[in-house]
């Protein structure tokens, strides 16, 4: 086998297998040259939590860059960061480097102030500069949250930028004739859910960004050019209207919740037809069930309904921790397409925790070779809520209220944090 293939194909499954929630990749069975890759930007940059997809066709890797999805809009925020790159003495592409230090190192162009990434404004600092740095960042704002997340989630759902639309419905595996396709042919989308189950986890750093972004410029006014911008070329042209991004915005996550209860409705269906994933759904379930009876806590799991697509989940917080004495119910929603769906879960008790959002959305990471496996996800869940030392991950920020006061400098701060989380916990009662 050509060994570009084998080295290729190892630095895929090594990402895939890793923690970083900050890249992903993936590629057709048929070709592992042609891979897709998934960068999120960076906490606290102009680019936060946005979703910008590449493609990386042919090695040298970095030349074939270029940007997919919306490319017309969105190639401005991407290839200006990414254009940065001078490709000084020891830093131009080398067969040394791997793909995830290229993805990392792209992914590092995307700075808080990227107007000093530009060729020749790296020492500007001047009156004008510091204006001009202050509208950049607005606009590459809201242009990430406009294209790279509000247009790419409605596209997937259905929904027009008015709101209007039909739910976009895959047919489950089962119902799929393979025979006559053509593999090439088949729109290849290997981060479609990963995309939805992000944007529920940084739904409210989003909308924050929205309020801030409204206290800063009022609706309908123009972008400002940029002195390195040139009309018809590399600017960004448009106007701010974040009243418009904030609707859009809660019609995405309106649409998400509807989806995930019309996954109970399809997989009451898919038990009366007896498919292959109600019937794996099904003995996962009672090997759970079992499981959870035989452990040192009271933990519990039914089915709603007797619906192998919708799990509720009793926990008991531990003894001697701060959720002593919880009692929290836990929403596990599957698709027909589980695993290529994975589950949705969400706290139907209210629980005040820097991993779970204020709607209840849990932030966990199942390992990641055992995503098919429901109860590594529930593992995760209990891990993640007990976890008495985590690290400090600004990727996992589902919470920005708790966040702030759990790794606050403040030791008060964090006081504060376990006060509303006791609290939260003595309500559950």
């Amino acid at each position: 086998m050509d060994q570009s293939i084998i080295r290729i194909s190892k630095e895929l499954s090594d990402i895939q297998k890793g923690s970083d929630l900050a890249i992903a990749v993936a590629c057709r069975d048929i070709d592992v040259r042609h891979v897709r890759a998934l960068i999120m930007g960076p906490h606290e940059t102009p680019y936060e939590f946005g979703f910008f997809e590449i493609i990386l066709p042919d090695l040298p890797m970095f030349s074939a860059l270029r940007q997919t999805g919306a490319v017309a809009d969105l190639t401005p925020i991407f290839t200006q960061a990414v254009n940065t790159w001078r490709g000084e003495r020891g830093e131009e592409w080398s067969s040394a480097q791997g793909l995830e230090s290229i993805l990392l190192s792209i992914q590092s162009l995307m700075s808080a102030n990227p107007y000093e990434n530009e060729p020749g404004f790296e020492n500007a600092n001047g009156i004008t500069d510091k204006q001009a740095q202050k509208h950049y960042i607005q606009k590459i704002r809201h242009e990430t949250l406009r294209i790279s997340i509000i247009q790419r989630l409605e596209g997937y759902l259905g929904l027009q930028p008015n709101g209007d639309g039909a739910p976009v419905v895959s047919p489950p595996p089962d119902k799929l004739d393979c025979g006559d396709l053509d593999e090439d042919n088949i729109p290849f989308e290997p981060f479609k859910d990963l995309f939805k189950r992000r944007f529920l986890w940084y739904y409210d750093s989003y909308l924050a960004a929205v309020l801030q972004g409204k206290s800063e410029v009022a609706d309908l006014v123009p972008f400002v050019r940029m002195p390195f911008e040139a009309l018809g070329s590399n600017s960004m042209e448009g106007r701010f209207n974040y009243t418009e991004l904030e609707r859009r915005l809660r019609a995405v996550k309106g649409a998400l919740d509807a989806e995930a209860q019309r996954w109970a409705e399809e997989g009451l269906a898919s038990k009366a037809g007896e498919s292959t994933v109600a019937v794996n759904l099904q003995h996962q379930f009672d090997r759970a069930s079992d499981h959870l009876k035989r452990g040192d806590m009271p933990h519990n799991v039914v089915l709603e309904n007797g619906n192998p697509f919708v799990w509720l989940i009793t926990y008991f917080g531990r003894p001697m921790t701060n959720l002593d004495g919880g009692l929290f119910r836990i929403r596990m929603s599957f698709s027909t397409r589980f695993p290529d769906e994975q589950p949705r879960v969400k706290f139907e008790t209210k629980i005040f925790h820097h991993h779970i959002a204020a709607d209840g959305t849990a932030c966990y990471t199942p390992n990641p070779m055992k995503m098919e496996d429901v109860m590594s996800h529930i593992d995760a869940i209990f891990e993640t809520l007990e976890e008495d030392e985590p690290a400090y991950d600004p990727r996992k920020i589902v919470n920005p209220e708790a966040t702030k006061m759990f790794w606050g400098s403040n030791p008060d701060d964090k006081k504060q944090y376990n006060r509303r989380l006791r609290r939260s916990v003595q309500q559950s009662m």
